[in-house]
């Protein structure tokens, strides 16, 4: 698949939220309930939020020659705030660019790791990229419990 790799706009906004909201409900129901579920998925309502991300964070989104296919964000240069698919393009290396393309933007600005807080349907694909745990966690997010974990990577 020919993938474009370029910063995210205000214009695609509606892409950017419809493939969260699609991803959270299609991929994730192996490992969290329906309630967290509608919760997380909850998020892609958050307009002014996305706003201020794609206006304020290294935001990138993959496409093919049709639509988004996948996105991600670094945070305060070193924090990955987000890694999302579209279901249809698992498994096919959307997530990989992105995560290279992510680690080289913390490697220019300087920073010696890359960290980020991901889900438990997440984990196996970090570890593959040599993540490793710092922590396992329960985080409370909108009155909700998620088990989730912290990883790091040297770069």
């Amino acid at each position: 698949m020919d993938l474009a790799i370029r910063q995210a706009t205000e214009a695609d906004l509606p892409e950017i939220t419809a493939l969260f909201r699609n991803t959270v409900t299609a991929v994730n129901t192996k490992h969290y309930n329906a309630k967290q579920i509608e919760i997380w998925a909850s998020v892609a309502n958050e307009t002014s939020k996305w706003l201020e991300r794609i206006a304020e964070h290294y935001f990138i989104v993959a496409e093919n020659d049709t639509e988004i296919v996948g996105f991600a964000y670094l945070k305060n240069g070193y924090y990955l705030d987000g890694l999302f698919v579209h279901k249809d393009y698992l498994r096919q290396g959307v997530a990989s660019a992105l995560l290279r393309t992510i680690e080289s933007q913390v490697m220019v600005e300087d920073f010696p790791e890359i960290r980020s807080d991901v889900s438990i349907t997440a984990l196996p694909f970090f570890e593959n990229k040599y993540y490793e745990i710092v922590k396992k966690q329960k985080k409370n997010f909108k009155g909700m419990v998620f088990q989730n974990y912290i990883v790091k990577k040297t770069l």
